[in-house]
């Protein structure tokens, strides 16, 4: 069924449902002549512009790039608050393969959408768009950030997201065995990509074994290449949940990768990884907890990038950007020790905290 505007209703209904909507704005994007289709949602603006990511995937259809549109930008305002930013949640979703239809046209006619938002929403990169990416938007919007070095930016900012994302399982380590180091651990990686490659390096010069596996071959063998010993492959995600004596489960690609068929298969104690959303539906964290396994919530761990790129706003510097997403590991070890003294998953005290700072924001405004 769909609205007078052919919008599905249940687009609309998730909208506006305050449990998994509560969005302050969602724009519909079209330019006939370089065929951008895009949405752009903001969740939060309580602590400051929107900030988030551009994602560029081939959805399956309208209802689906929606959907996931939503989804990210709240899970924007709650990285945000959390890594202590001064900026709201916001993400941007671009319809389409981009190893087909993504051209300079396209880019630069969403960087004017972008820009008509008059600084309420600043972008970056994500999955499907990259520093050069950037760098052609910013030449529409000056509310562009993760951009090259030549162009005023900090380059890619997987560097700090994968330094954070190995922050987070130190802290996991110290919670679950006493001891933060990795060494001789097993950790599983699912996804060698931007950021998986960059926390192979970190695990492999602590002295942690790992396991990965990847849907593109080339990005595996680029691992296997770098890393003769201490790195194995298997064939998908399926066999790597499976892994037996597996310590860290790190889900590094697309969302979802927590669900009601995986969770009862995990071998790991503890997950920790880059990817946003990683539990598929509510309920998911309790099933984690349940089965005694740690889930350190995504958007802590992996807010190393949004430090980076918010950063870059105002002058970037490396060294203070590094110091700042070593901050994470601290963050990680106060929500596990929230969750234990409210007796909720740390989904949930994740959660409370980012929801606490937000609603004093607001109301500091009169909102």
């Amino acid at each position: 069924m769909t609205d007078v505007t052919g919008v599905p209703a249940e687009v609309l209904h998730t909208l506006f449902r305050s449990d998994q909507g509560g969005h302050e704005q969602v724009v519909l994007c079209q330019d006939r002549a370089s065929g951008l289709k895009a949405v752009i949602a903001l969740h939060s603006t309580a602590l400051g512009p929107a900030l988030g990511g551009t994602r560029f995937y081939p959805y399956a259809d309208e209802e689906q790039a929606v959907a996931d549109a939503l989804n990210l930008a709240r899970g924007m305002s709650y990285k945000n608050a959390l890594a202590g930013l001064d900026h709201g949640g916001g993400k941007a979703v671009i319809i389409g393969d981009p190893e087909r239809i993504k051209t300079e046209e396209l880019l630069l006619a969403y960087g004017r959408f972008v820009a008509s938002l008059g600084g309420r929403y600043v972008t970056a990169c994500d999955v499907g768009t990259y520093v050069a990416d950037m760098d052609v938007v910013a030449r529409e919007c000056r509310w562009t950030t993760g951009r090259s070095p030549e162009n005023g930016g900090a380059g890619d900012s997987s560097v700090l997201t994968a330094f954070g994302v190995y922050q987070g399982m130190r802290a996991s380590a110290q919670h679950m065995w006493g001891d933060p180091t990795l060494r001789g651990r097993r950790v599983g990686i699912a996804g060698v990509g931007k950021v998986g490659h960059h926390l192979v390096r970190h695990l492999r010069d602590e002295g942690a074994e790992v396991v990965i596996t990847d849907v593109r071959e080339d990005a595996v063998r680029r691992i296997l290449d770098a890393y003769p010993t201490g790195v194995s492959a298997v064939a998908d995600t399926e066999a790597l949940i499976r892994v037996e004596g597996l310590d860290i489960y790190a889900p590094c690609a697309l969302g979802g990768a927590l669900d009601d068929w995986s969770v009862p298969a995990l071998t790991a104690r503890v997950v920790c990884g880059a990817a946003n959303n990683q539990l598929a539906h509510p309920g998911v964290e309790k099933d984690l907890a349940d089965r005694g396994i740690l889930y350190a919530p995504d958007y802590v761990v992996n807010a190393g990038g949004v430090i980076q790129v918010a950063d870059e706003l105002h002058g970037f510097d490396f060294e203070r950007c590094r110091a700042k997403a070593a901050g994470i590991y601290d963050t990680t070890l106060a929500i596990f020790a929230r969750a234990k003294a409210d007796g909720v998953p740390p989904a949930a005290a994740a959660d409370r905290i980012a929801e606490q700072r937000m609603h004093e924001a607001a109301a500091a405004r009169g909102w």
